[in-house]
């Protein structure tokens, strides 16, 4: 062919054909299409052919077989439809969720005929998605399974929980991580979390929490997020409190985040509890 010979529509088929593109369709496929061929392949120098009339009969044909054209190229068979298609990731981080997928994964934590992880299932999940048990995004994930024992998660607050992340497997909980991070800093978010947390760590025979455990979780919560949160923990281990009711647990919380690190808006008239009134004084006092 030379360079200003003319080419017809045929050879250009017949040549596409050749180079075996990746769509799986042939010259054929094509030949159904006359209206697609002659918008990819424009000829200037082909002489103007008169349009044949067609009748409803033919166009309905025509569209027929456009659309097993287009059945055939999104089959799940061919590569465009393919799952691994769509879903190239080795990981299948983007695969719809599957409760059947979830629940064998759960198991992956337990033992035989048991629907509860414990805390030896709970350290081997912490150590597959990389994170410490202590960490406090495993709190924001006990929260979004609404978990109601610290250190176990039962079948049905997994699959409740997971179907709501839409995660059910290893790899797809590493890559919430980033989600569940946002949640704690997000101040509305981890005050929920916050709350839940008092119900959530509390022995559930009682009302309170016990004063040892209420400190490790108010380091887990508060540890970075409040100024005085050092010098708190050393008014309550030096002080006489054996345990912390919900409202003193919430208004912790309050507190730091409303009152100024030198104190100057504190109220002593103000609806503060006790706890709290009394630990302002021993700061003023000098914390000692």
């Amino acid at each position: 062919m030379t360079h200003n010979q003319p080419t017809s529509s045929s050879t250009l088929l017949q040549q596409f054909d050749q180079l075996n593109l990746c769509t799986g369709y042939s010259s054929q496929n094509f030949a159904d299409l006359p209206s697609f061929t002659d918008s990819v392949f424009p000829f200037d120098n082909m002489a103007p052919k008169r349009k044949r009339k067609t009748s409803t009969h033919d166009e309905g044909d025509r569209g027929k077989r456009q659309k097993e054209n287009l059945k055939q190229y999104f089959h799940p068979t061919s590569l465009h439809g393919s799952a691994h298609y769509q879903y190239s990731s080795p990981h299948h981080y983007h695969q719809a969720f599957s409760e059947k997928r979830c629940r064998a994964w759960f198991h992956e934590y337990t033992t035989p005929g048991e629907d509860q992880i414990g805390p030896e299932g709970m350290e081997k999940f912490c150590e597959d998605i990389g994170v410490e048990p202590q960490n406090v995004v495993m709190l924001a994930l006990a929260w979004n399974l609404d978990a109601k024992n610290m250190g176990f998660f039962t079948l049905n607050e997994w699959l409740q929980g997971m179907s709501h992340l839409q995660v059910d497997s290893v790899h797809k909980v590493k890559a919430k991580l980033d989600l569940l991070r946002n949640q704690l800093s997000d101040q509305v978010t981890f005050k929920k979390i916050y709350r839940y947390a008092f119900d959530f760590a509390r022995d559930k025979d009682q009302r309170s929490m016990d004063i040892d455990r209420a400190k490790a979780m108010l380091t887990l919560l508060l540890g970075g997020r409040w100024s005085h949160h050092s010098s708190f923990h050393r008014f309550l281990e030096q002080s006489n409190y054996k345990v912390l009711n919900k409202d003193q647990w919430c208004n912790i919380l309050e507190f730091s985040r409303a009152i100024h690190p030198d104190l100057s808006n504190y109220d002593e008239d103000g609806a503060w509890p006790v706890l709290l009134d009394e630990f302002v004084a021993w700061l003023k006092a000098g914390g000692q």
